[in-house]
């Protein structure tokens, strides 16, 4: 993986210590187009009082409307966790090019770890993923922000 593609990763773990930081679980993303990040967001899923308000979805809604597409083609998705079945399809609905993703999610990641909606199968479309970008630093944000959780 290019150093370009650490700079961006390290821009969603920025937009995943928000999440933290509004005791939301840190989860950052964010999507580039011809090597510009033209979407950022974070979970707000406690904040909106919305189940659908994962990084992905708001960053994917972002996206679309500064390209005026419903289309990703050229988009390249930076997410610092495995996105689950919801988020892997839209992420295959709007054709997204590519997926850098952080940390697995062993509970429920589709795209690889329980399921992977986005590179197999009859779907209209995959997307390329690249696994394990940044890995150590995504795992560890959400770590330390579930044993804070329990009190530990």
């Amino acid at each position: 993986m290019a150093l370009v593609d650490e700079i961006y990763m390290k821009e969603a773990l920025k937009q995943a210590q928000i999440a933290f930081e509004k005791n939301e679980v840190p989860v950052g993303c964010v999507i580039t187009h011809k090597d510009q990040i033209i979407a950022k967001a974070h979970n707000q899923v406690e904040t909106l009082k919305d189940p659908t308000a994962h990084a992905e979805m708001i960053a994917i809604t972002q996206a679309a409307a500064g390209l005026s597409s419903k289309w990703l083609h050229d988009c390249m998705m930076y997410v610092t966790l495995e996105p689950c079945a919801m988020c892997a399809g839209a992420l295959v609905l709007s054709r997204l090019r590519g997926l850098y993703i952080g940390a697995s999610d062993p509970k429920t990641g589709a795209c690889g770890s329980v399921y992977n909606l986005v590179e197999t199968g009859p779907l209209n479309h995959k997307i390329s993923v690249s696994r394990g970008l940044l890995e150590e630093e995504c795992a560890g944000l959400l770590k330390d922000f579930f044993q804070a959780k329990r009190g530990k």
